[in-house]
């Protein structure tokens, strides 16, 4: 579903991504797992076309983002660390909004049904945006992303402010998704959530994939050295 091959780019004759390799199956949870400033929102804007790469191969559910920009974005959905909504709306309303853009148009029982499979809570499905915690707006914007039909889901640092509860209920609807065949890439330097969520692990520092970890096989403490390690080098 997701496909990088010797991809590398470079800005202000920085090396932002090295030579980087990335098979993602379909309905696979993926971390990739880096400090600030290592290449993870670069790979995911590579992915989504938003900056072309120097070399290497991209494939998006088989598709190139540099020629076949407009499906690629059809079959993805990209949901940033802070959730752009308007805040003056209800999540209810936000939904219908931007399912209408992306040309579905949705029956007010299916929006209510979208949202309460997200997480949101029924009593804020018709209360404005700007009342809601970082939790909720990000509840709506993957209410947004499954009312597209997306097959490939791209988060970055999706668990950033959230609180344990908020990011353990993050963790169980990523997971449902995947369950139903979601392709999931997560950028983020949460060790203990990217352990608990994701099907395999990917460390990445100045742009280079370092190694690939399969979370079953190493404990949190042991993934932490291991990161350590690498960050430092």
């Amino acid at each position: 579903m997701l496909l990088l091959d010797n991809v590398s780019k470079t800005y202000n004759g920085t090396k932002v991504i090295d030579e980087l390799n990335l098979n993602i199956e379909k309905g696979q949870i993926y971390a990739l797992l880096g400090s600030n400033g290592a290449g993870k929102t670069s790979t995911i804007n590579i992915l989504l076309g938003f900056i072309k790469a120097d070399s290497g191969t991209i494939k998006v559910d088989g598709l190139d983002p540099s020629k076949n920009l407009t499906e690629v974005r059809k079959r993805t959905a990209y949901i940033p660390e802070n959730v752009s909504l308007y805040p003056y709306l209800s999540g209810s309303e936000n939904l219908d909004y931007f399912s209408k853009l992306a040309g579905i148009n949705l029956p007010k029982e299916e929006q209510e049904a979208i949202l309460t499979k997200c997480g949101l809570d029924i009593s804020a499905h018709h209360k404005s945006i700007k009342n809601y915690s970082k939790g909720m707006r990000q509840k709506v914007g993957i209410a947004i992303a499954y009312a597209k039909k997306a097959k490939i889901l791209l988060l970055d640092e999706p668990s950033s402010g959230l609180d344990p509860s908020a990011s353990n209920e993050l963790t169980h609807l990523l997971k449902e998704l995947s369950s139903e065949g979601t392709t999931i890439l997560m950028a983020s330097h949460d060790l203990f959530r990217v352990r608990e969520t994701s099907n395999r692990i990917g460390i990445i520092n100045k742009g280079k994939l370092l190694d690939e970890l399969d979370p079953n096989d190493i404990s949190a403490n042991d993934l932490e050295g291991v990161y350590l390690n690498y960050m430092k080098n």
